[in-house]
């Protein structure tokens, strides 16, 4: 782990910086003390960064939960006692580990888990617009059903905003956009979050020194208790209530934090590893397993719930990191920090907070994905677009926006599987019809009703051939439906039938397994074998080989 200590101590510097003001930013946006995303960070980088199997990975308080923070405090009342959901949370991911769940994420469609990140984009910008702003009223009703737009409240809203938070806001903003661009290409090895956070500090610290009118006070400003003595930092660390495991609601929130931080582990494993020189493999049990011990250590320390950070990751690698050793500096680092100079980090506006997560959720919800997965086709662009919508819609939010989309995408999958159970040839001649229908390789009970309906579509006095041959699996109730038309339909309509290639008894196939004692070779060949390709192309593999 030490072998590369100089390149993965310059990457923990790299990423420390960057986690810095994303952990103050989303426990901002989630409601939370601005202390529990900085226990986050420091858990996500030592413990999670030790145990972890991944070489490059970085955990931390993440945006994409967001939304089901926010909802879970406001719905249980306090802090404290959403920190036991975030234990249950971390002791679920265990039991992902145990019954191999590592490949959960498989299982989810990517244009809703592209939704699921662009509603989550969306939130997080509808979340920090007040402070972005420096809006403190609360006023509701600007729009009447009746009169239309309420001059009056409008009035009011300009009244309770602050311009110096607003020309933060857009000074930061317009930093972040031009970063991103080829014409600073050679700044970028600067962390943009860094630098927004420097500028909007020093803007402010101007604006108190030659306007008066846009100075941010104390509480537009990070609030975090500054130590006088180490028994005065450890008390900062909020515990839980634990009488909260006895809400049913608890429960609920720590399987919902358990599955949406898993899924996005795993998914930022994934890219991880494809970005990976080496291009190793990191087990998504083993990785489960340090997410869940993680996130239980920090629910019982007060601090958010932990995923893998693919913003943080990929900023690891670009930086030149080697070992796991970089994670874990930085989360010393994060914590040296926040011990020693809390008073410094006081000085930053929230306004500049806000910036970096409204460009960060803009990135999650760019037009261009909504372009991207519209070009695709619309089979992957409603499940897409649904899903953004929903989980930015307050009234359903992430679980059940993203369940929708689950239901949308499962509806475009049983429509495609009941088109294509077969294919269907019809040669015409003078005395009689000679129709075809060929079955695919895999016929399930969702393609009965095709069947079925084109069965009773074949012409009279004609003849059918079905051609089971190539079928591996057929279901039970297609072959019922197959019978009864063989056995009384036909002979009713003169329609003389012929089975070809039909089995006694059917089973559902088993994945192919790969025969470890077999050569490379020999297994290439046992595939094609059993796809039923020709010699020509086993002959081409032995030459090739």
């Amino acid at each position: 782990m030490f072998s590369n200590f100089k390149e993965d101590a310059l990457s923990g510097i790299i990423v420390f910086l960057i986690a810095l003001p994303l952990c103050l930013g989303i426990a901002q946006a989630s409601g939370a003390p601005l202390f529990s995303g900085i226990v986050a960070g420091i858990i996500g980088g030592i413990v999670i960064g030790f145990f972890s199997k991944s070489t490059f990975s970085v955990s931390g308080p993440a945006a994409g939960l967001v939304s089901i923070v926010v909802g879970a405090i406001t719905e249980l009342g306090t802090f404290e006692v959403f920190l036991c959901a975030v234990i249950l949370a971390g002791l679920f991911q265990f039991v992902f580990a145990l019954i191999n769940a590592g490949t959960f994420a498989n299982f989810f469609p990517s244009s809703v888990i592209e939704g699921m990140l662009a509603g989550i984009g969306l939130t997080i910008i509808f979340k920090q617009l007040p402070d972005a702003v420096g809006y403190t009223a609360g006023r509701t009703g600007m729009l009447d059903a009746e009169r239309g737009i309420n001059f009056e409240i409008l009035y009011g809203l300009l009244e309770n905003i602050h311009w110096g938070a607003v020309v933060i806001t857009l000074i930061c903003l317009t930093i972040l956009i031009l970063w991103s661009t080829p014409a600073f290409k050679k700044l970028q090895k600067i962390p943009a979050g860094l630098l927004v956070v420097v500028v909007g500090t020093i803007l402010n610290l101007v604006f108190h020194q030659t306007s008066g009118y846009l100075h941010l006070d104390e509480s537009y400003l990070v609030q975090l208790d500054i130590p006088t003595s180490a028994q005065s930092f450890f008390q900062q660390f909020s515990l839980p209530q634990f009488k909260g495991f006895l809400n049913p609601l608890v429960w609920q929130y720590g399987l919902i934090i358990a599955v949406v931080a898993s899924i996005e582990t795993l998914l930022c494993i994934e890219a991880t590893d494809k970005m990976d020189p080496l291009k190793r493999n990191t087990s998504g049990n083993t990785e489960l397993m340090a997410q869940g011990f993680g996130n239980t250590l920090s629910g019982l320390l007060g601090g958010l719930p932990i995923t893998s950070v693919i913003v943080r990751s990929s900023a690891n690698i670009n930086a030149g990191a080697k070992t796991k050793l970089s994670t874990i500096i930085h989360g010393f680092l994060l914590l040296i920090c926040v011990a020693t100079i809390p008073m410094v980090l006081n000085l930053i506006p929230k306004s500049a907070l806000a910036a970096i997560l409204i460009y960060t959720g803009y990135r999650l919800a760019r037009p261009a994905n909504f372009k991207h997965m519209y070009n695709i086709g619309r089979t992957e662009f409603i499940p897409f677009a649904v899903t953004a919508v929903a989980v930015a819609l307050p009234f359903l939010g992430l679980l059940k926006g993203v369940a929708l989309g689950m239901l949308i995408s499962i509806f475009y999958l049983l429509r495609s599987n009941m088109r294509i159970p077969y294919y269907y040839r019809r040669v015409q001649s003078k005395n009689h019809d000679v129709v075809k229908l060929e079955l695919a390789q895999e016929v399930s009970f969702l393609n009965k009703g095709s069947i079925k309906s084109t069965l009773q579509q074949i012409p009279a006095n004609s003849s059918l051939i079905i051609d089971a041959s190539h079928s591996e699996y057929i279901d039970y109730d297609v072959l019922a439906v197959i019978r009864e038309f063989y056995t009384t339909q036909a002979p009713g309509r003169s329609i003389e039938v012929e089975l070809i290639g039909f089995r006694d008894a059917y089973r559902i196939p088993e994945l192919g397994k790969v025969n470890f004692k077999m050569t490379e070779l020999e297994n290439q060949e046992h595939v094609i074998k059993r796809a039923g390709k020709h010699k020509k192309l086993l002959k081409e593999l032995r030459k090739n080989a």
